[in-house]
């Protein structure tokens, strides 16, 4: 317990110690040597790399795999020699957790001897793929070989998109989707026809219109085989084929779109809707107009942006009828859509709207009206960058930020003032990068920043604002100190109790902690990884416990990709639980995976999503702190504005 408290406390403040980590990776528990080499990989000090590369030979299998995962975390090429020797001469059917996360760091470090490591790989096992299992090593590669980019052997994975088993097909498919390679085109298009739904879908979702062009195929030809894929008998098959569709923009798929538009699947429909926003000609309008009215939200909302979109001052009508509504998201959906009219005929609209008594709607317009560059929009950024509401001072300060002048330094030293009071730092992350792009400027203006800005700011207590000054505002940096190590605000004791209450009994698979999450669809359990991601699921289950989630909406709804929640605001937009600081370990982001919402490195709050599909680009990127277990039917039915209606403890 007490070495494990050592370990959460270095990692909460991001403060490598050396004497400390190479006890951890002597400690006779591999608990503490597992614990070590992840709390190694976040705290992202390279001079980590010699005790992990030690750890990638201990004697437990758990150990070894969390010291690779660091390892490619830290996306070291010295560790590449090692990880050569575990991917290609460890014999297949020895440590096969750890010579897939091998190899998913090898793709992780990348550069041309990864990328023939993974090559060499691939072609001593594509001759057996076709009529036998090929080991998890090599489904691995096959998954992260993306991250090579223009480096991936795209040749020898095509062959694997034949593979006998469907596993291995998928993972395929899924890399060469990434990679949108011209040589993929024949394996691409015939994946559309796979058994297997994910190779389905993978496939299919790279068979854009740009695409097309870039591999040389007959933009017709490869949108009538799109379409083909849009009576596929699985729902997220046809979510692709309807996204891949809607980039060829024509007026030629407006029917078997709006077809869509009447699928079974909730999802399916709003996906359909999009696709036609994407589309030209009054026929999409005409499809559109259907489903403006009645329905569930998320098929009317979309149905609004996607008319907006096509019909442009048209649709005025249809968006004023939503600015008259009493529920606030139907006002903020209308301030959306006026987003996708000409300037000239949404702004009056738009100043009625940057009135309404909701927040949630002023936010919704001011993102509109800042979304274009008319004149007007850099006075009405200054006029909103002092607002007493954080999320509607923050898009002020991000257009204000995105070319500053030096004449708002002033302006933007009173929002730092401001923003102070918030609950969490994010405009203060924002003012922070727009006060160093002024102070770069000139010699005049790193003068007046200082006087009228550092003078007044001589310190920063939160670390994400003295990170944000290291990367944008070198003379803010130099007064403030360096971000790490964090001041958590926890004493020893703190990471003891941590320690007794989660880790080690989670890592000893003595304590499961699962919660039942009731919602208008039907209920869902998740299991929470204590074990990896502690200071996430301490969090998160201290507001289960506050209720801070009963009642709540699914504000976000990406058609077969991830559902997001946790936001008491109900836009996506509100930020009010102290940051989280990331947790990665090697879970992986699969179907029914529970992460937490980021905005940036060490971002998270309240908001988690729920993955719908495998979604391996978030692997080494986001916290991945639970799973679905039971519920996965309901998780597939959600739609946007459901609610939560209550989340509890099994």
């Amino acid at each position: 317990m007490e070495a494990l408290a050592g370990i959460l406390a270095a990692y909460d403040t991001r403060r490598f110690t050396g004497p400390l980590f190479r006890a951890a990776a002597r400690h006779p528990d591999p608990i503490v040597r597992s614990h070590a080499a992840l709390a190694m990989g976040r705290i992202g000090n390279l001079a980590a790399v010699r005790i992990l590369l030690r750890l990638m030979s201990d004697p437990d299998s758990t150990v070894q795999r969390d010291a690779v995962f660091a390892v490619g975390q830290l996306a070291s090429a010295t560790a590449l020699e090692r990880l050569r020797e575990m991917v290609l001469n460890t014999p297949t059917d020895e440590q096969s957790a750890v010579k897939a996360e091998a190899a998913a760091a090898v793709a992780k470090i990348g550069g041309p001897e990864a990328a023939g490591i993974l090559a060499e790989l691939l072609s001593r096992w594509v001759g057996i793929a076709s009529t036998q299992n090929v080991p998890s090593v090599v489904q691995r590669a096959l998954l992260e070989a993306w991250r090579l980019d223009r480096l991936a052997p795209v040749a020898v994975i095509t062959q694997f998109a034949e593979a006998a088993n469907s596993a291995t097909r998928w993972r395929a498919v899924y890399s060469l989707s990434r990679l949108s390679s011209p040589a993929a085109s024949i394996a691409l298009l015939r994946a559309t026809e796979d058994a297997e739904p994910l190779a389905r879908a993978f496939g299919v979702r790279a068979l854009t219109a740009d695409y097309a062009d870039t591999a040389g195929l007959d933009r017709r030809g490869l949108a009538s085989r799109v379409r083909g894929v849009l009576n596929d008998q699985d729902p997220y098959v046809r979510i692709q084929a309807l996204r891949a569709l809607s980039t060829f923009g024509t007026s030629d798929h407006v029917s078997v779109t709006a077809d869509r538009a009447a699928d079974s699947d909730g999802n399916v429909r709003v996906q359909a809707l999009a696709a036609l926003g994407l589309m030209e000609g009054p026929e999409a309008a005409a499809a559109l107009s259907k489903w403006l009215e009645g329905g569930v939200f998320a098929t009317r909302q979309q149905a609004l942006l996607s008319m907006a979109q096509v019909a442009g001052a048209a649709s005025l009508p249809h968006i004023r009828t939503w600015m008259a509504r009493p529920d606030w998201a139907d006002r903020a959906t209308a301030a959306t859509a006026l987003e996708r009219i000409p300037f000239g005929v949404a702004w009056p609209h738009l100043t009625r709207l940057l009135l309404d008594p909701d927040e949630r709607v002023v936010a919704a317009a001011l993102s509109s009206a800042l979304a274009t560059d008319h004149p007007r929009t850099d006075s009405l950024a200054r006029a909103h960058a002092l607002h007493l509401d954080p999320v509607i001072r923050g898009i002020a300060v991000r257009r204000l930020g995105t070319d500053p002048d030096m004449a708002d330094a002033q302006l933007l030293a009173d929002a730092y003032e401001v923003s102070l009071k918030d609950r969490t730092s994010h405009v203060q992350v924002q003012l922070v990068a727009a006060l160093g792009r002024i102070a770069e400027q000139s010699r005049v203006a790193a003068v007046l920043v200082e006087h009228r800005f550092l003078d007044r700011f001589p310190t920063a207590d939160d670390y994400l604002v003295r990170r944000e000054a290291e990367l944008e505002f070198p003379a803010a940096a130099d007064r403030w100190g360096p971000a790490h190590p964090i001041a958590t605000g926890r004493g020893i004791e703190d990471y003891r109790d941590l320690a007794r209450e989660l880790v080690l009994p989670a890592a000893r698979g003595e304590y499961h902690t699962e919660l039942i999450v009731e919602t208008d669809r039907g209920n869902l359990t998740l299991e929470l990884f204590a074990a990896e991601a502690p200071f996430t699921v301490q969090a998160f289950v201290r507001l289960v416990d506050r209720r801070y989630f009963d009642g709540l909406t699914w504000y976000r709804v990406v058609p077969g990709t991830l559902i997001e929640a946790g936001d008491r605001r109900g836009d996506g937009r509100g930020r009010e639980i102290p940051s989280v600081r990331d947790e990665m370990s090697p879970r992986s982001f699969d179907r029914g995976a529970v992460g937490l919402v980021l905005e940036g490195e060490d971002t998270g709050d309240g908001r988690f999503f729920i993955t719908l599909s495998p979604q391996p680009d978030l692997e080494g990127t986001h916290t991945a702190f639970g799973r679905v277990t039971s519920g996965l039917d309901v998780l597939e039915r959600m739609s946007l504005g459901d609610r939560i209606r209550r989340v509890r403890r099994q």
